[in-house]
Formats: structure tokens, sequence, C-alpha cells
């Protein structure tokens, strides 16, 4: 097994993190609890996530996997991007934000909502190295939340694959099939693979 320690300590992340990586023999550690929050002070998702996998590193002297996620968009001129998790305020629910979001939009045709997630990992290691790796997924906002799976914005999102259904409508194996998160986990899985000679694998990032 090849261990990493997560710097998040959001259950549904690592929940879809180990989905894919565990059974690729990476195994992810969770976060102490003694370790704080860290405090996303950077205005790219890439200098986020670097932020808190060096973060962990330090905390614990382990490689670390940490992400970034935002969604943009178009209508909005990109918002509310690298502020997604707190569009609707510092300690905002993920309610509160989708209410915002859908508040924002009131008015806006259909062809006028797209919008695109964007998933940031950043690997970072003891001796200062590190790497990042990005996952898209293209779609659009719908008119009203659909759906009870996933977490954050998914009620709202409906991907271009499947354009009937929002990310809250498929089951987690096909949500991490299609995701912005499972593309850039499988991104690392490759790069991974490349530094490990027992990780014999190699994943297609735009399944």
């Amino acid at each position: 097994m090849t261990d990493f320690v997560l710097a998040t300590a959001n259950a549904h992340k690592a929940e879809e993190m180990r989905a894919v990586l565990e059974p690729l023999g990476i195994r992810l550690r969770a976060r102490p609890d003694d370790v704080a929050e860290v405090d996303e002070t950077e205005t790219t998702l890439e200098g986020n996530a670097l932020l808190k996998a060096y973060a962990l590193v330090r905390a614990t002297g382990f490689a670390a996997i940490a992400d970034d996620t935002g969604l943009f968009v178009d209508a909005l001129d990109g918002a509310p991007g690298v502020y997604s998790a707190r569009y609707a305020g510092e300690r905002a629910s993920y309610d509160e934000n989708v209410e915002k979001l859908l508040t924002e939009l009131l008015g806006v045709a259909t062809p006028a909502r797209g919008a695109r997630f964007r998933t940031v990992i950043a690997v970072a290691y003891p001796n200062g190295e590190s790497f990042c790796v990005e996952g898209v997924l293209e779609g659009s906002i719908a008119e009203q939340r659909r759906g009870t799976g996933g977490f954050g914005y998914d009620p709202v999102f409906i991907p271009n694959e499947t354009p009937e259904r929002t990310l809250a409508e498929l089951s987690p194996a096909q949500k991490n099939d299609v995701s912005h998160r499972g593309r850039a986990l499988r991104a690392v899985a490759n790069r991974l693979a490349k530094e490990y000679v027992h990780v014999p694998f190699t994943f297609s990032v735009e399944r």
C-alpha cells in the first residue's frame, strides 16, 4: 500500500476519494482530529489545494493529498468560483449556497445557464516536492433542486453526459464515473502509477 494523509475532513469528499483510490493500492489516512482547518487564503483552486496539502505534510510528516473545487457559472461571470463553499457566507450550509445560486439565476433562460465544475488535487511530499492535477465537468444549472444524492451543488448541476439528471440523481458509482472529482482522482492515479511500480493501472481521465 502507498500511504497519503487526506487534507479534507469533509466526509463526502473523503468517501469519494477512497472509492476511487483505495482499490488501487493507495491508502488514505484520515486527517488527525488535532489538525485545525486550513484557511483558504489563496485566490485560485491550485493555490488553496497546495496550501492545504503542505499544511498536512507539516502537521503529520506524511505525503498529503488535498483538493479544492469550484463551480463556475457563465451567467455570473464565473462566480461563485473559488468561493463556492462560502458563496452565501463564511459558515454557509450547502442549502444556503444553492439557494443563493438559484436566486442569482432567476430569470436566466436555460441556454444561458452553462456552468462547469473544476477540481484541482494537489499532492505534496515531505521533501518539498508537489504536483497538481485537474478534473473538469461541463454542464448547466437546473432551475430547481432535483435528487437526494451527493452534496453541495449536486442537486442543481446537470452534467452534459447525463442531460436528464442532476449529479444528485446519479448513484455514487455513476457520479464518480463522470464527475470532476472522479476525473481529477483518476489523473492522480495515473501520475502516481509512474512513481510507484506497485500501482499498475492506467485510467482514462475523460471516462
